[in-house]
């Protein structure tokens, strides 16, 4: 189910009416978010609701037999990782193993082949995994004790606001929310409303309106052949996939406080970055530092000395790379950000080139730069696609950009100008939508928040863009 769904408006109606009777107690109170969490997995398709709940099961159990039998607590763990990972591998990446095994066993010459299979990937199998993930590994390592009420495992793992595309929210951090009730104050209802309205602005507004121009672009059977044309290409796809992603997570945030929980947050200003490092603790904040806690660290970090902990860097960022999706592009997009981070640590542009006047405007410029061309990466159809791109964008022979005015109508960039001043207004430190005038805030700032979000409502009414399901529902 969409958030920007007439079923979901619906939906959440439905449950806004029903939630206040049953959230006082805690088994009616789990007992419901579980029953409307597996409708609103269901309405995608109810077959793959069983799959949830057997995961979730092997987890729940896991867990609890660590705490019953601490001996076997190793054993438990690797059951869990095996289940979860195995039940990703064989709907996300089995496809591509074996199409991968056939070229490589071709290329050598043996006439063997396996079949090839491609099953449909159930909706957000990576966010939830990860989050089962995070459960029991945090048991295995004495963080949280298991919770021994089913219900209460399960309104963890399924909470529909962030079922499908995150935030990752950590059993540390969400369990003991689950077990109290937690009435919403007016501060907690009010900064709900504003992330939601703001989300859907993101991605309804600025998302879905670029979503077309981007679609052609990576869609047409050539390359165009102009570094211009697709420069603004990639900075409106970073754009597309910021609205659409950080949208949908202020939403599932702002759903979150009205139901009197917190989720973090889970982006910052990620394209005013000074550094790749910097980039990565705000861009997808839940999953960057999971990844951080559950691989780089576990691998050694840095404490293992400076090669091994370049080689802890790349594979963590393959792997993240190939979080993202079963094709090689995904991997060299990782492979990308992993080259810049380990340059990055070796020559510490960033801390050199912010002691010159104007260098921390100069790095943030190099490193966008670099984003940029990794979401040519993330984008692309194929290799031979990206490379002819990149290839393009990276020679001056070829700038032209007489084609954007020949392709592009000036209606288009509107969305990317929005999201750009967004950004401004942030670095100029004015935050979010809550306009800063210092003289006369007390007087005109009860006035401009509440006049700011009914124009963004009125936005996402009347100048949204066709309907697109959430980029990272593919993931």
């Amino acid at each position: 189910m969409l958030f920007n769904s007439l079923e979901f408006i619906l939906f959440i109606a439905v449950f806004a009416a029903v939630w206040p009777w049953l959230r006082r107690s805690n088994t009616p109170r789990w007992a419901c978010l579980v029953a409307f969490s597996l409708f609103f997995y269901g309405w995608w398709d109810w077959r793959y609701v069983f799959l949830l709940l057997a995961t979730g099961l092997v987890d729940y159990a896991g867990a609890l037999g660590m705490d019953l039998w601490p001996r076997h607590r190793k054993a438990m763990l690797v059951g869990s990782l095996a289940c979860n990972l195995g039940t990703l591998i064989g709907f996300k990446y089995l496809g591509f193993l074996i199409d991968n095994t056939n070229a490589l066993v071709g290329a050598t010459g043996f006439d063997f082949r396996l079949t090839s299979i491609n099953p449909v990937l159930p909706i957000g199998i990576s966010f939830y995994t990860f989050q089962s993930l995070n459960y029991t590994i945090d048991v295995y390592r004495g963080i949280i004790k298991p919770t021994r009420n089913l219900l209460h495992f399960f309104a963890y793992l399924s909470i529909f606001p962030h079922l499908v595309a995150g935030p990752i929210v950590r059993a540390s951090h969400l369990l003991p929310q689950l077990e109290r009730y937690s009435h919403p104050t007016e501060s907690q209802r009010w900064d709900g409303l504003k992330l939601i309205i703001y989300g859907y602005f993101k991605k309804m507004v600025i998302a879905d309106a670029l979503a077309p121009t981007v679609a052609v672009a990576f869609g047409a059977a050539g390359v165009v052949a102009s570094g211009a044309y697709w420069w603004l290409i990639a900075a409106m796809f970073a754009m597309q996939i910021y609205g659409d992603f950080s949208g949908y997570s202020d939403i599932a945030r702002g759903l979150a406080k009205w139901m009197g929980y917190d989720f973090p947050v889970n982006f910052n200003q990620p394209y005013l970055a000074t550094s790749f490092a910097d980039f990565w603790r705000r861009w997808h904040i839940s999953l960057s530092s999971w990844f951080r806690d559950y691989v780089y660290l576990p691998l050694g970090g840095s404490r293992v000395g400076a090669v091994r902990a370049h080689v802890n860097l790349w594979v963590t960022m393959l792997v993240s790379g190939f979080w993202h999706g079963a094709s090689w592009t995904f991997v060299a997009w990782g492979a990308l950000h992993a080259a810049c981070l380990s340059i990055e640590r070796v020559t510490e542009w960033p801390r050199r080139l912010s002691r010159i006047p104007g260098g921390r405007i100069v790095a943030t410029g190099l490193v966008l730069t670099a984003v940029l061309s990794g979401w040519v990466l993330f984008r692309a159809q194929t290799f031979a696609q990206a490379g002819a791109i990149l290839a393009c964008m990276f020679n001056p022979a070829v700038w032209n950009a007489h084609v954007i005015r020949e392709t592009i109508h000036w209606r288009e960039l509107i969305p990317l100008v929005l999201i750009g001043l967004h950004h401004l207004f942030y670095l100029l430190r004015l935050n979010e939508i809550e306009w800063r005038v210092p003289r006369w805030r007390p007087v005109l700032h009860p006035i401009l928040q509440p006049v700011a979000l009914a124009t963004l409502a009125w936005a996402c009414v009347y100048l949204r863009g066709p309907g697109n399901v959430f980029i990272y529902f593919q993931f």
